[in-house]
């Protein structure tokens, strides 16, 4: 499991070739088998995780899946049961089989933490299933907003709106005020990842563009992974979820997607390290599809150095 593969070397590469000389030493040690202790104690704080699938037609989708914390347990090292199901009319619900690909985010933002698993549906039961681990590894906290979450009670079947390539006013007014998404990415043989993007307030941008919406992030620095870029270098494919942290309300997209890796929109984005553009294929919104609502955030410390659509 050390090793970075072909797309995500290809990016380090990009950016220099001694970055990816340096960044296979740190996959030697960081990128796992297996989930070290820490990793396995940590998921069962948890009281939600996202997920990341793939569906039918090889587009990705990110979910998050909620429960009690302890819902989320490790009885081995290689192996993470989920006593949790989709909520109905989530992707997931179609994606769980034996042997799908899953990319797993488990992210506390009352502390910041978080760590990634990738790994493969093991097993399927009443309660959830499992996935047996193929690769696992930490992540710093940079760009998390903290916020501390609050369970509301269960859940009947929450209504849905469906989303076309052409974003509703609900989707669109989401996404200008979200300061937080995940991407779920997946490219053929690597299995599927998801990871987590934060910045200020409308630091997505949305734009109507020949019949679609078309979101574009800035990238900033990080841990020079291109977990999420390495995926899409191979296979320009994304899937995005914003939660309204006041209401519970999921907003689940998938896309096409494109790196910019530089011109007068990068650099007008201040922090921006290159961009991703995504152009919308269809999505939904589950009103109340989570059980949990969270405090005002209080917001990564290295936001001060990013700046914002409306300055650029």
């Amino acid at each position: 499991m050390g090793r970075f593969h072909e797309g995500e070397q290809a990016l380090q590469r990009r950016v220099s070739p001694v970055l990816q000389q340096r960044m296979q030493k740190v996959a030697d040690v960081v990128l796992r088998d297996h989930m070290p202790d820490q990793h396995r104690d940590f998921f069962a704080l948890l009281p939600t995780l996202v997920v990341g699938s793939v569906d039918e037609c090889g587009r990705p989708w990110a979910s998050m899946l909620a429960g009690r914390p302890g819902f989320v347990l490790s009885p081995d090292p290689v192996t993470l049961h989920i006593a949790a199901k989709p909520i109905a009319g989530d992707p997931l619900e179609r994606h769980l089989a034996l042997d799908a690909p899953l990319g797993i985010l488990g992210l506390q933002p009352e502390t910041r933490r978080r760590n990634r698993m990738n790994g493969r549906v093991s097993a399927l039961d009443e309660s959830g299933f499992t996935v047996h681990v193929e690769q696992s590894f930490g992540n710093c906290p940079q760009y998390i907003q903290a916020r501390a979450p609050r369970l509301v009670g269960a859940l009947g079947t929450p209504p849905r709106q469906m989303e076309v390539a052409q974003l509703s006013p609900r989707a669109t007014a989401m996404l200008n005020s979200a300061d937080t998404v995940f991407i779920a990415t997946h490219a053929a043989n690597e299995g599927v990842d998801v990871s987590h993007r934060g910045g200020k307030p409308g630091f997505v941008k949305v734009e109507q563009r020949e019949g679609a919406t078309v979101l574009t992030l800035p990238d900033f620095r990080g841990n020079n992974f291109f977990n999420t870029l390495g995926n899409i270098a191979l296979n320009p494919r994304a899937g995005l979820l914003v939660v309204d942290y006041a209401t519970g309300d999921l907003l689940q997209l998938t896309a096409t997607a494109e790196i910019i890796w530089d011109g007068p929109e990068v650099e007008a984005f201040e922090g921006a390290q290159r961009l991703l553009r995504l152009r919308m294929e269809c999505g939904q919104i589950i009103e109340g599809g989570l059980p949990l609502r969270w405090s005002e955030p209080a917001y990564a410390p290295q936001l001060i150095e990013t700046g914002s659509w409306a300055a650029g």
